[in-house]
């Protein structure tokens, strides 16, 4: 057991960051997975055939559904043509934004979905108090999801830790979620959890002791960059203002890259990842 359990602690986390498109090619240097946006498939060729070209180095492809991004998941249909084409590592089964009862009854539509042999289905827990975040964990694991996300935005989080500054109470109560789950051992060291995004940078440090957490995705370092934020030891105070959706498309030239290597360094470094 000792040697499973130092095993299980020496596991790296894999992280990726979102970035613009003019970052795509130079992210494959920072990033340990390529992380994919479906309605942007369709929407931008340089995007489309990054994702393609990964496919073809055998890169680490988790599929989103573009949640975040648009308010409600991408279109189902387009979801399936670009899973088959693509054929991402993980696949994130369409969510509801804070409504359990509805990210559930999807998640029980899409377990019984066939999909190409060797992707994984990871079902979001969407919740608006712990009990529902509880039931949702346990609701998705009966379904038989090897792996569980938990989204970053959620209110409840700041109900939880209701510190003056929300975005810092938002990551520290979806670590308390997490914690709580673990220690009651609805969640265990041997499920695999994914975190998707974040309020504040220095969130997940806090997670080292527990061994479920697999993989997280924050575009949070490339974000400060392009506000002109560098990180320090302690993070940042506030999540940047800048938002990925209005600066895809932004020109190399009018970002700072020594800034985008140096933030993504120190999101690792002050979270010992």
């Amino acid at each position: 057991m000792n040697t499973l359990m130092f095993t299980i602690n020496m596991k790296k986390i894999k992280i990726s960051h979102e970035v613009p498109f003019c970052l795509l090619e130079k992210s494959r240097e920072f990033n340990d997975y390529d992380y994919c946006l479906p309605h942007l498939m369709d929407e931008n060729e340089e995007y489309r055939n990054f994702f393609i070209e990964s496919r073809a180095r055998s890169r680490y492809i988790v599929m989103d559904n573009s949640l975040h991004e648009l308010g409600e998941a991408y279109d189902s249909n387009r979801l399936m043509y670009w899973i088959y084409q693509i054929k991402p590592d993980e696949f994130i089964v369409p969510d509801v934004w804070e409504n359990a009862k509805a990210s559930i009854e999807n998640a029980k539509e899409w377990a019984r979905i066939e999909l190409p042999e060797g992707i994984l289905k990871v079902a979001v827990v969407q919740a608006k108090n712990i009990n529902e975040a509880e039931d949702c964990v346990q609701a998705y694991k009966d379904l038989g999801y090897k792996k569980i996300a938990f989204s970053y935005g959620a209110e409840y989080y700041h109900e939880i830790c209701p510190h003056p500054n929300k975005d810092l109470g938002k990551a520290i109560g979806r670590y308390m979620v997490v914690h709580k789950l673990y220690n009651s051992k609805v969640l265990t060291m041997f499920d695999r959890v994914h975190l998707l995004g974040t309020a504040s940078p220095i969130e997940f440090g806090m997670y080292k002791d527990i061994e479920c957490i697999e993989s997280i995705d924050t575009s949070n370092p490339i974000m400060a960059a392009i506000g002109e934020m560098p990180y320090t030891k302690m993070g940042l105070h506030q999540k940047p203002l800048a938002n990925m959706n209005k600066y895809q498309d932004m020109s190399i030239d009018f970002l700072n890259e020594d800034l985008v290597e140096f933030n993504v360094e120190m999101f690792r470094k002050i979270n010992g990842l």
